[in-house]
């Protein structure tokens, strides 16, 4: 495995550094530059568009972010490029836009979401758009079908499993997802700890990053049983991990 203590090195910044939706909205350039001003890694999630182009969006449809009905897969990479964002002058841009605005300053974490039906070339187009790209990035998904694909396509980039959960049926679904070459943990900070989380820090001395930080108590919850917080809300405290 190679190196990937930068991972833990500083707090992520949920979806970038957006202030709740007020003013500055989650998964957009605005939230993304404001953690670059801030020394915060970044983390954001992706789709593919109807054009089969990766756009950073959250969401499956459209109307928490975008106040318009339809999904994520009816939409063209243009289409998105015209959305406002919470009425902002926010896009949602495509993941080239953000590789290319980010440019290294920061590590990212980049959280692929799956759509049964509607994510084919997903992660080859990714693989494909991280190629020589600049800096520390990372790659991420709850869904297994997906990350079953990770290596083939992007064997070179630090791929791990987001999950929760503490029932035996979860924990054990986590365990297998462990054939597949994953080199981190992104788990629940209110599930924390559990039996699969400790076996990966403590047998395999995987890292662990939590999600989603709000309030000093949870970060301090979380560096008891994970490594690094993924963050929305406040500032934390810059926890470095020596």
């Amino acid at each position: 495995m190679s190196d990937i203590s930068w991972l833990t090195k500083r707090p992520i910044a949920h979806r970038g550094y957006h202030d709740m939706n007020k003013l500055v909205w989650e998964n957009t350039l605005s939230a993304f530059g404001r953690a670059i001003d801030n020394d915060y890694a970044i983390e954001c999630d992706v789709h593919l568009s109807l054009d089969g182009e990766v756009v950073v969006f959250h969401d499956n449809d459209l109307r928490r972010l975008a106040n318009q009905e339809g999904f994520v897969w009816q939409k063209t990479a243009a289409e998105f490029a015209a959305l406002k964002i919470g009425g902002t002058k926010d896009h949602a841009p495509t993941l080239k836009e953000t590789l290319a605005f980010v440019a290294g300053r920061v590590p990212m974490v980049i959280e692929l979401k799956g759509i049964p039906g509607h994510d084919e070339g997903l992660v080859a187009k990714v693989g494909a758009l991280l190629e020589g790209c600049k800096g520390k990035v990372a790659i991420m998904s709850f869904d297994h079908w997906l990350i079953r694909d990770f290596s083939r396509y992007m064997p070179d980039v630090p791929a791990g499993l987001t999950a929760w959960g503490h029932q035996q049926q979860e924990i054990e679904a986590h365990f297998s997802m462990l054939a597949y070459g994953i080199s981190f943990v992104s788990y629940a900070v209110e599930q924390l700890p559990n039996p699969f989380v400790s076996f990966v820090r403590d047998r395999l001395s995987m890292p662990v990053i939590s999600w989603t930080i709000r309030d000093q108590a949870a970060v301090d919850h979380s560096m008891a049983h994970a490594d690094q917080i993924t963050f929305e809300g406040f500032e934390p405290q810059k926890v470095l991990v020596a």
